[in-house]
């Protein structure tokens, strides 16, 4: 939590994270392709940082009736309530709302930097009213890594290459180690698999469907095309014993689930 509030709240490094991720066309489509307009409706933004979700998409999606963000870091929430969000200061693993209000929750790159996943995609699961959606995305799927030390090198090796390239997140020791200490799990052997959303949506009532995706498609994960991932990433996966072309070897899991 205190790694969470420190990064996205840093005036200069939430706005770099605002004006880069998540910003991609292909994002774009594919988020407006699953929830369809936002006019008049409730949305809560779980992990919302500095506005993200609507930063991206705000344009093509509607204005909702009430677009409430949620997150730790109060810095992140000022940048948030620029752009139209209501801001709530709040752990996104208890959360302080009614239940079954919200047409659409988004939970966008949050899981993984939370300490419970189960207790936050229930919490925001929770919120959701009858017809209503929960979307989550860009949370790393557990098997695009073998959980081995080749991993695992790769992993750590990664990081000084990133501070000489001076990647965002990582273009100083300092950043560097508030962003990565953010990503609770993130590494190899970390993540998710789809049977999680499965085991813990669908005995709550809803219909679930998870699309293994790799950043690089837009509305067509929908349709099952994961997208290709980067050349470095394929070599770094083929080198630990991962083939990138195979479902299991996508990067990230987007959950598509309606409360029936």
């Amino acid at each position: 939590m205190q790694a969470n509030s420190c990064y996205f709240g840093h005036p200069k490094w939430a706005r770099e994270y605002l004006e880069v991720v998540h910003r991609d066309a292909e994002t774009q489509e594919r988020w407006i392709a699953t929830t369809g307009s936002w006019e008049n409706k409730i949305v809560v933004d779980i992990g919302c940082a500095p506005g993200n979700v609507y930063a991206a998409i705000g344009d093509r999606a509607g204005t909702p009736k009430l677009l409430i963000g949620v997150d730790i870091s109060r810095g992140g929430l000022e940048i948030a309530q620029s752009l139209g969000y209501i801001p709530v200061l709040a752990d996104g693993q208890n959360l302080p709302f009614i239940s079954e209000f919200a047409d659409i929750v988004f939970l966008n790159a949050a899981l993984h930097h939370c300490d419970d996943m189960e207790a936050m995609l229930r919490e925001a699961a929770r919120l959701v009213r009858p017809g209503g959606l929960i979307v989550t995305d860009h949370d790393v799927q557990r098997t695009m890594w073998k959980d081995n030390w080749m991993a695992h090198l790769i992993w750590n090796a990664r990081l000084p290459l990133y501070r000489l390239l001076g990647r965002g997140g990582h273009a100083t020791l300092d950043e560097q180690f508030w962003s990565t200490t953010t990503e609770a799990h993130h590494r190899p052997g970390e993540g998710i698999a789809p049977k999680f959303f499965h085991d813990i949506l669908e005995p709550l009532g809803f219909s679930v469907d998870v699309y293994p995706h790799n950043r690089t498609a837009g509305a067509e994960v929908l349709s099952g095309d994961r997208g290709r991932a980067a050349w470095n990433i394929r070599l770094a996966q083929r080198l630990c014993g991962v083939n990138p072309d195979s479902p299991t070897g996508a990067l990230v899991l987007m959950c598509v689930a309606q409360r029936l």
